[in-house]
């Protein structure tokens, strides 16, 4: 935007102010020290910084009374990405840039009571200049400020997401490079931890939104990676706080495996093994949170559903056959069974039926099967084959959706 040079008296007072900027970049530093926080600690930002910028700043506002060109914001710009990087709070560097024009107002005013030739008209003039200068500068400070915030936190969050990365795949091996990762991360470098692995609904969304911030409401500090199939972390928690871990993973709705719990950073990559194997004995379910050690047989059979599928059939291959209404009833009544630690009495009350009648099916299967229930080698043959019927029914299912 073009200006009109200013009035002659009105830039020999500018002049004169340059003469002495030193000077007053010196002095506006020093009230930045007293009166603001931030300013005051010098690990934060050292004074000769601070020094610096006044002064800066100062000589192009004040250089601004001397000629025509348009109002340069390049300095103000500086500034806001130099305050952003240091982590000084926006508002107290636009406070700064407050007091920094109250000040050159001040100065300005001073020099004008020296100079009889400026005419309290050219002073009401210069004083709109210099407010809208001031708008001009805080836009362009806070303006500065904000991007490079957006830059530093993309920086960070591309830096958590590359570390993190190398936790679950294990390229972190020696201790120092660990323990600064785990600093960068907020994880402890020792202590108690397990790893989550969730289903996305779909590709580039989260199927846990927001579970990092729900986690540090509860002091569990956790570290996450959004993968095109998965959502996977891993969290430190003491062992009385699995409650709390827990809590807020159902609350999402998704399907989740956990890992049982491990104490060695290095572990991270079998620990997601085991969290992914959980994940599988979800199958077929919508949602649910899974834990491996919970049923580590289920899950490892979740895993091998080729495997599990022909163990099934080969195992429970006669009760399969049957017709569906008995076939049903018998392998509901093994499912309870085995769920009832091989009580009759028990396994009856589930299934609302006599003992007897729980004693008679029991039979049914010994004869078809082949095996006895007596023989613990049958037991876990059977029970195995049990815990892989989900996966020959998702099979089926499949197969029958392709036939189609």
């Amino acid at each position: 935007m073009t200006r009109s040079k200013p009035p002659q008296p009105i830039a020999e007072m500018a002049a004169v102010l340059l003469g002495r900027i030193d000077d007053l970049g010196l002095r506006l530093a020093l009230r930045f020290r007293a009166e603001i926080e931030s300013y005051g600690n010098d690990a934060l930002i050292p004074f000769e910084s601070i020094q610096t910028s006044c002064t800066k700043n100062l000589r192009l506002m004040v250089q601004h009374f001397t000629s025509d060109a348009p109002i340069d914001t390049g300095p103000p710009r500086e500034t806001g990405r130099i305050r952003a990087k240091q982590g000084v709070p926006l508002a107290e560097t636009l406070q700064a840039y407050r007091i920094g024009f109250e000040f050159l107002w001040s100065e300005l005013v001073g020099e004008a009571h020296r100079h009889p030739e400026v005419a309290d008209a050219m002073l009401v003039s210069l004083a709109a200049q210099v407010w809208s200068m001031a708008g001009e500068y805080s836009v362009a400070v806070a303006a500065a400020y904000r991007e490079t915030t957006s830059e530093l936190m993309l920086q960070r969050e591309h830096e958590r997401s590359v570390l993190v990365e190398a936790l679950f795949t294990g390229v972190i091996a020696d201790p120092a490079t660990l323990g600064e990762a785990s600093r960068i991360l907020g994880l402890p470098p020792t202590g108690r931890y397990i790893v989550v692995a969730a289903d996305v609904p779909s590709p580039g969304r989260e199927a846990l939104p927001g579970i990092e911030a729900a986690l540090r409401v509860s002091q569990i500090p956790s570290a996450w990676r959004l993968l095109p199939d998965q959502q996977i972390g891993v969290l430190s928690f003491p062992s009385d706080r699995e409650a709390a871990v827990l809590k807020p993973l159902r609350r999402r709705g998704a399907r989740v495996g956990v890992s049982p719990p491990y104490e060695a950073l290095p572990e991270t990559p079998q620990a997601l093994r085991f969290a992914r194997l959980a994940l599988a004995g979800l199958r077929g379910r919508t949602s649910g949170v899974a834990q491996f050690d919970d049923n580590p047989l289920a899950m490892l059979v979740a895993a091998a559903p080729v495997e599990a599928e022909r163990m099934v059939r080969v195992r429970l291959g006669p009760l399969l056959a049957l017709p569906r209404e008995e076939r049903t009833r018998l392998l509901e009544t093994l499912e309870h069974w085995y769920g009832s630690g091989g009580s009759a009495v028990e396994t009856g009350r589930r299934l609302y039926v006599h003992a007897n009648t729980v004693r008679y099916r029991i039979r049914r299967i010994e004869e078809l099967t082949g095996r006895s229930l007596n023989d613990p080698q049958a037991v876990l043959d059977l029970g195995a084959a049990v815990q892989a019927l989900p996966v020959l029914s998702e099979t089926d299912t499949q197969r029958s959706a392709g036939a189609k």
